[in-house]
């Protein structure tokens, strides 16, 4: 029943995020606020029937903390690696006559928690198994870590922190600029957890996954390690997937893993056997790298022989230019692969890679090609003189421990496709219709050159018109689209450009700073920069080198001729009515404003700022209803937080 009651706060807690999610970012209502407040009171009721209260309850606030940097711990306890195998005979060897648990060895970082008085206390990463660093505020902000369990003793359990490959995927997908995405969850993850901001944690939907309770005082784990995930399930935890095997039904079990792998949405590189008996595994000790009551279990990767057809070479907007091999299709791990990464020069000359060459490739961890082996050796095919994309000279350098190969040319066409994709994307200039092929297209056949070429294409109408997949009416649409994007705001201009580490929030910041005059921007010194709120010396010392650049001034200069900025909203009102620093919440229906998300950029362009749920730091409520009994008014009226109308808000603003 206590577990049922877990899953049903896990599953309330799920749902009205995900309506709140579409209420205040999407300016979407997917359930009545009827419905809302009558799950939250049942959330509210089961939270303190239980003592289970999960990391992003609707009916908890957890403030974003800022540090400066992560303080290091030391463990109490060594964290050891374990030994591993790629033979499913030595995994049954090794269990002999025991019981033991097999689960997922995931792919992301450590992180050790530690409990006190039924609260989240301490979080600390696994670091070099040793010392690890504080992360305590990101741990908070997780997505499914209690923070407050039935449990008062000290309780510290490891588990693994991983991105799913879904939330991986999303948060790729809002990136248009290919070389800027993540490569794996594992390296998403690590940074996301690290962050010395946990706003940004949050944002990146991080998970937690016990597989090891270390100590729990009082409890009686009746000697069994699966007694004891089965008592932080019922404490609120996830616990890493596992399944009990003995010696006989082991090897049908590492099957079963192997057929989950492809839909298993939480990366994995390989599987646990983690004796069951805890008495008797602690009794068989440790060796200096290793403890001796777990194993870990590599997959043996399906490898195939194929023949290497052609080394492509893939030029990228920061230069480099990537070996891709191309190779007669292969069946791996139920899929058909034809191509794979190489990475380097280095690598492939370490592979001596030529056409015509047999080779064995696989997939590391079942999931990305990779070449295992060249059996023949006939390379290296030499890399390209030129480049690919614009035909400059091309140049291999040595990027730290490896040679690549580099187009220098800075106008290389392969460069300025993925600035120009980013310059039209939809928090940029958001020109509809203009996407990465179409902007390849348009700069193949010579209508634009510069970012500026884009709002001159009115006299180019009738050759768009002539191009390969476009018409009359299709380029009418897109030279349209072009001139309504040319009234845009500095915010959008400053972030389009592709500065290094300038995204939308950080433009809007430096806009706010300056009071929108991009004379002061272009213009600013790295002292000057660095006393805007969230650049530090870093940034600023890049978006200073950025303008130093004659070039890029050059190009703004062109930019700013043919592009009509809006002028900032006079805030004049609105600092003297104190609204610059105060923080807001906005619920309900709105009638003078197209959506919440227009009202909270009125607040921020006023210095104020918006935040989804109410509390004690909370100074105005905006609701058209103020005698609403929402959970929001009713969280304000306890605190005594003023609620005001639209009407009263706009009044605020003069």
């Amino acid at each position: 029943m206590e577990q049922t009651k877990a899953a049903r706060i896990k599953e309330l807690t799920d749902k009205l995020n995900e309506a709140a999610r579409a209420y205040y970012q999407e300016s979407r209502e997917i359930m009545p606020n009827l419905e809302y407040d009558a799950l939250y009171d049942e959330l509210a009721a089961l939270e303190a029937e239980t003592g289970i209260v999960m990391a992003g309850s609707p009916t908890q606030k957890v403030g974003y903390e800022l540090v400066s940097e992560l303080p290091r711990e030391r463990h109490a306890q060594p964290m050891l690696s374990l030994d591993k195998t790629k033979n499913v005979e030595n995994l049954v060897d090794w269990l002999g006559d025991q019981e033991g648990l097999l689960s997922w060895k995931m792919d992301g970082l450590t992180v050790v928690l530690t409990y006190r008085e039924g609260k989240l206390f301490k979080a600390v990463t696994r670091g070099n198994g040793e010392i690890g660093e504080v992360v305590t505020p990101n741990a908070k902000v997780f997505d499914n870590v209690p923070l407050v369990i039935p449990y008062t003793g000290e309780l510290v359990l490891r588990g693994e922190a991983v991105i799913r490959y879904s939330d991986f995927e999303k948060i790729n997908a809002g990136i248009s600029v290919e070389e800027e995405q993540y490569k794996n969850p594992r390296n998403l993850c690590a940074g996301s957890v690290r962050q010395l901001d946990s706003a940004v944690t949050a944002k990146r939907h991080v998970r937690f996954y016990a597989f090891s309770l270390v100590s729990a005082p009082g409890t009686d784990f009746k000697n069994s390690r699966a007694e004891q995930f089965e008592w932080l399930r019922r404490q609120g935890f996830d616990v890493v997937y596992y399944e009990k095997v003995k010696a006989l039904t082991l090897p049908g079990a590492v099957v079963n893993f192997a057929g989950m792998v492809n839909d298993n949405d939480l990366p994995s590189d390989g599987l646990v056997l983690l004796m069951d008996d805890i008495a008797y595994g602690e009794s068989l000790g440790r060796t200096a790298k290793f403890p001796r009551n777990a194993i870990a279990f590599k997959w043996a990767d399906e490898q195939k022989e194929t023949v290497l057809q052609s080394i492509e070479w893939s030029p990228s907007r920061t230069g480099l230019i990537n070996p891709v091999a191309i190779f007669e299709p292969v069946e791996l791990e139920g899929t058909t692969v034809s191509r794979a990464s190489v990475h380097n020069v280095s690598i492939m000359e370490e592979l001596a890679l030529g056409a015509g060459d047999h080779i064995t490739v696989y997939k590391a961890n079942m999931i990305i090609p990779q070449i295992a082996e060249n059996l023949t050796k006939s390379g290296p095919d030499t890399p390209p003189a030129v480049c690919p994309v614009c035909g400059a000279p091309t140049k291999i350098v040595q990027n730290k421990e490896a040679k690549v190969l580099f187009c220098p040319n800075a106008k290389c066409q392969a460069k300025q496709i993925k600035r120009f994709t980013l310059f039209v994307s939809r928090d940029a200039l958001n020109i509809d219709g203009m996407s990465e092929a179409t902007i390849e297209k348009l700069i193949q056949e010579g209508i634009i050159g510069s970012l500026a070429d884009i709002f001159r294409m009115d006299d180019k109408q009738g050759k768009i018109a002539e191009i390969d997949g476009f018409g009359a009416l299709s380029a009418a649409n897109l030279v349209k689209a072009a001139d309504t994007a040319s009234d845009t705001t500095l915010p959008r201009l400053l972030y389009g450009l592709g500065i290094a580490g300038i995204g939308v929030t950080n433009a809007r910041a430096i806009s706010r700073f300056f009071g929108a005059d991009i004379e002061k921007i272009r213009n600013a010194s790295e002292e000057d920069l660095m006393a805007v709120p969230g650049i530090g010396e870093v940034l600023a010392r890049d978006i200073a080198a950025y303008f130093a650049d004659e070039s890029r001034q050059a190009e703004l200069t062109e930019l700013l001729s043919v592009l009509t900025i809006a002028p900032p909203e006079d805030t004049t009102a609105a600092q003297k009515a104190g609204i610059a620093g105060k923080t807001f919440v906005i619920t309900g229906t709105l009638a003078r404003f197209e959506n919440r998300k227009a009202a909270a950029e009125r607040i921020e362009a006023a210095g104020g700022k918006v935040t989804g749920s109410v509390t004690s730091k909370t100074d105005y409520l905006i609701n058209n209803d103020i005698q609403s009994h929402s959970s929001k008014n009713r969280k304000a009226k306890e605190l005594g937080i003023p609620i005001i109308s639209e009407e009263e808000f706009l009044a605020l603003l003069g």
